[in-house]
């Protein structure tokens, strides 16, 4: 069996499994979904629970999946993004699943929607477990620029305008609670913008789940 790269520590070792090498897979598997919440947190931001930090194997696996064309990271992430859900709602109940979607610029450059595909997989490992679970894709992305390139400030702004709700967005059942599923939080724009727009429609987001958050440094 020829080595290939663990999208974890990009070592070229044979026998991966979902992609990643026995090491990494541990690192990840011993991840354990917590609250997080930006400082300062912006306004409409809903209570956020993310599985780590954005470092390590996460950050290497979220890097190779995104950006390195490694779609097959879809199905793993998936059911560590479902973890997350579970916890952050707690008891089993009826879940709506709203990915925050891409650009038509970013999933034409990724060859696809990522998040749509995470949340595919986050739905299916929670049917299995026994939860009630639509993913509904209620949100549309306006053309924006690419928020690494953004500062704080900027984030905030470029999120503003960013998002609309589908005409079609039907009402919530009772006792769903709606779930805003990102990949990464960073300042929380992004989550709070689409949390807001959703808001606008009776559709109130009851929390947000990641699968990582940025730490923030202290200045050296």
């Amino acid at each position: 069996m020829l080595p290939v790269e663990c999208a974890g520590c990009r070592e070229r070792r044979p026998g991966l499994r979902h992609g990643v090498c026995a090491d990494c897979a541990a690192a990840l598997d011993g991840l354990r979904p917590r609250p997080v919440r930006p400082t300062p947190a912006p306004a409409g931001l809903p209570p956020c629970v993310a599985l780590g930090p954005y470092a390590g194997p996460l950050r290497e696996v979220l890097l190779a999946y995104k950006d390195h064309g490694r779609h097959g990271l879809a199905r793993p992430l998936g059911a560590l993004l479902a973890e997350v859900v579970a916890v952050a709602v707690g008891a089993v109940r009826p879940v709506l699943l709203v990915p925050v979607p891409d650009t038509a610029a970013a999933a034409r450059a990724r060859y696809g929607d990522h998040l749509g595909r995470l949340a595919r997989h986050c739905a299916g490992r929670l049917r299995r477990a026994g939860w009630p679970v639509e993913v509904r894709r209620a949100v549309r992305a306006l053309p924006r620029p690419d928020s690494v390139t953004l500062d704080s400030a900027g984030r905030a702004a470029a999120a503003e305008t960013a998002f609309r709700v589908r005409d079609r967005w039907a009402p919530v059942p009772a006792g769903a609670a709606v779930v805003v599923l990102d990949d990464i939080v960073t300042t929380g724009s992004t989550l709070a913008a689409v949390s807001r727009a959703l808001s606008a429609t009776g559709g109130s987001p009851a929390v947000a789940a990641v699968l990582a958050a940025t730490e923030k440094r202290a200045p050296m």
